[in-house]
């Protein structure tokens, strides 16, 4: 399945928190949510994109906006991951890969010449309305989180 695009409703799902609590992405209607797709937990390249978001997570607080990280990492790794790095934002588990395949964020990737299914870094910003503002595939660790903060602050 193909990335989800800009202007398409965000698909709803219900997923588990690091805490086991069931947090549904139509809750948050009302206010904008950046929802971001990550590998695993731990990881280098995930521990420095959380990292950055939880640096700059005052920063879309004070504009407003959610920040929820999603992997298939079950709710005590997401736990244990959001202790270690103080992650501030909401993690949600998605071990059946529902929204996972939902955003079309699983997909082939190749690493080394050895194909494999997995997730693709990606982030999408989603309105007020529930709708994809704009879907960010492939997005970089380092600078995802300032990419997103510039987006939402009127910049390109």
């Amino acid at each position: 399945m193909p990335l989800i695009t800009a202007g398409t409703p965000a698909p709803d799902f219900s997923l588990e928190d690091k805490d086991g609590n069931t947090v549904t992405l139509s809750s948050f209607r009302g206010g904008r949510v950046v929802l971001y797709f990550y590998p695993k937990d731990n990881t280098p390249g995930c521990t420095r994109q959380a990292c950055a978001f939880a640096g700059a997570y005052s920063e879309f607080k004070r504009l407003g906006v959610t920040v929820i990280g999603i992997s298939r990492d079950s709710t005590a790794s997401h736990q244990k991951f959001a202790e270690k790095h103080s992650l501030p934002f909401i993690l949600l588990s998605d071990p059946e890969r529902q929204a996972i395949e939902a955003f079309g964020v699983w997909q082939e990737k190749k690493n080394y010449g050895k194909v494999s299914m997995g997730v693709v870094r990606s982030t999408f910003i989603i309105d007020e309305n529930g709708i994809i503002e704009r879907a960010m595939p492939k997005v970089k660790p380092d600078t995802n989180a300032a990419e997103i903060l510039e987006y939402l602050k009127g910049g390109k």
